[in-house]
């Protein structure tokens, strides 16, 4: 059985949680601010921005060789006009520089906390973007969130994160300025 460790028990870190574990993977919730052993195989950061680099500092060893997922969509929250990382950059990108042991993929920022829960975005499936430079890392995870009953695609390399966090970016701001429903958001439809 696969274990994942998630660090944020908000509603992101819950909805994500409750699709690996209906795949059958036990979870281990980590609050931000804990000093905690990591059990997982598998990381998922649903944390805000701010908080990567601290938990990356953190855990920096207990890291080395893991998946680690960053779930983040690095936005000016209180104007909500702009994506606080540098122009072309990402939040993933600035987390791979911090953990160059680890398997940094980008995945989850482009669903809505409740379209992960209900697996549904009216009436399509949810489908999770991953984007990474390791093959069998972006496998892995695809295989936890498809065996919950999620779709998952290989958005590409984590030089990809750069565009699924614009997307992650419009589509909150979509929400925000109440424009779409929290239970909306961008499907995919093969």
């Amino acid at each position: 059985m696969t274990t994942v460790t998630i660090f944020g028990s908000g509603n992101m870190g819950t909805a994500i949680a409750g699709v690996v574990a209906a795949g059958g993977a036990s979870v281990q919730h980590i609050a931000s601010a804990d000093d905690a052993t990591i059990m997982g195989d598998v990381v998922v950061l649903a944390v805000p921005y701010s908080a990567l680099v601290p938990i990356a500092a953190k855990y920096a060893s207990q890291l080395d060789g893991k998946i680690v997922v960053d779930i983040t969509n690095p936005v000016d929250f209180q104007t909500f006009d702009s994506l606080v990382v540098p122009a072309g950059g990402s939040a993933a990108a600035e987390l791979a520089e911090a953990l160059p042991a680890s398997k940094v993929l980008k995945a989850f920022n482009t669903n809505l906390a409740a379209t992960l829960a209900s697996k549904k975005l009216g009436m399509v499936d949810t489908t999770v973007l991953i984007a990474g430079d390791d093959a069998d890392a972006k496998s892995t995870l695809a295989g936890l969130v498809s065996a919950g009953g999620v779709n998952a695609i290989d958005a590409g390399s984590l030089q990809r994160a750069h565009e699924l966090e614009a997307i992650g970016f419009l589509q909150l701001t979509l929400a925000a300025g109440e424009k779409i429903r929290w239970t909306g958001g961008f499907g995919v439809i093969n």
